[in-house]
């Protein structure tokens, strides 16, 4: 034990030796114990984290889980994945030693959850990711096996149904949009089916109006009050797009109207805000459905199918790593072929 007290400051510290990952022997330190168990406790539960032992608690492992994923998920990814963690998973289980969870234990607690009334999308995000955490105590800290699958599953996916304006819903909306910066960003939206993040991450040398594409290299979100530029959301998501002449006269008389830019600015520095208003507004002017600003996207998924573009081209083009999405995504967009079909198949003839 490695416990000393702190006369000064009449409080107990920690200084402990451990083997890191790479065999190194490192020295750990740590201060500000009211309490001398509490400083042994901690350092029992550091060491036992340190080597990897499943009779570590939830709490440490969950430590250990997010800094493995911290460099593997988008940041707002990591952030929804580490509240969920802090606030609806350790305060109850976190104290445990993961070694000794039970079945009956995460019962317990899936029903405490949904008696909280969260939505069966939001009951499934918890579930999934305890699962995700054990599953990595089995991998990697000797976890003999994951008490989860033998507790069940709680609440379910949220299938999504696809909301989208006809192009008669969406001239009748632009048409009483005034303001040249907002229209031009619904209809970069609305004839890209580009996301949000990326229409506002854009940098003027993203377009080649000469050519009539524009690139999508990266994304932005907007946390603190900070602007924050990161890579697509998948590799499938770095494409070009190949834009119609009336965009690219939209937003030609766009940029004639900015002075002094550069290159590597961007071309629409504004948040998601100025859309959310300015939608909401005009869509009630005009007597439309409710939509939200994503559903852009999926109005030009809409637009393109009732055009009969193929569905690999559609999954190119809106930056889906697989057909599949698309498919499973759009699919009661796409209409029965079968009269066609067997039309066809009148007209085939022996010789």
């Amino acid at each position: 034990m490695a416990v000393f007290k702190d006369e000064t400051r009449n409080t107990y510290y920690v200084k402990t030796y451990y083997i890191d990952y790479t065999g190194e022997k490192k020295q750990k330190k740590k201060r500000g114990f009211k309490l001398k168990k509490d400083a042994v406790n901690w350092e029992r539960e550091f060491l036992l984290q340190m080597q990897g032992e499943p009779d570590m608690t939830l709490n440490s492992l969950a430590q250990l889980y997010l800094k493995d994923i911290k460099t593997r998920l988008k940041e707002v990814t990591y952030d929804g994945h580490k509240h969920l963690l802090n606030n609806r998973i350790l305060p109850y289980l976190g104290n445990k030693p993961i070694n000794l969870l039970t079945p009956a234990d995460i019962r317990a607690w899936q029903n405490k959850q949904i008696s909280q009334g969260y939505s069966d999308a939001y009951l499934k995000r918890m579930n999934n990711l305890l699962v995700a955490t054990l599953n990595f105590a089995v991998k990697f800290y000797n976890l003999k096996e994951n008490p989860c699958h033998l507790a069940g599953s709680m609440g379910k996916r949220k299938r999504n149904k696809i909301t989208f304006w006809t192009k008669e819903e969406y001239f009748k909306f632009i048409a009483l949009v005034d303001d040249i910066t907002k229209y031009t960003m619904f209809q970069t939206l609305y004839y890209t089916g580009m996301r949000i993040g990326e229409l506002l991450a854009l940098t003027y040398n993203d377009l080649d109006l000469d050519n009539g594409i524009i690139r999508i290299n990266k994304t932005v979100n907007f946390k603190g009050g900070k602007v924050n530029v990161t890579s697509p959301k998948t590799p499938k998501s770095n494409r070009e797009i190949t834009i119609p002449q009336l965009l690219v006269k939209d937003l030609s008389n766009y940029i004639e109207r900015i002075y002094g830019y550069k290159m590597t600015d961007r071309v629409f520095p504004y948040t998601k805000a100025i859309l959310y208003k300015e939608l909401k507004k005009k869509s009630e002017q005009a007597g439309l459905k409710k939509i939200r600003v994503h559903d852009f996207r999926h109005s030009h998924a809409s637009l393109l199918i009732d055009m009969g573009i193929n569905p690999l081209l559609i999954s190119e083009r809106l930056g889906h790593e697989r057909v599949e999405t698309t498919l499973n995504t759009y699919s009661h967009l796409y209409p029965s072929r079968a009269d066609e079909l067997a039309e066809k198949l009148n007209k085939v003839v022996p010789f």
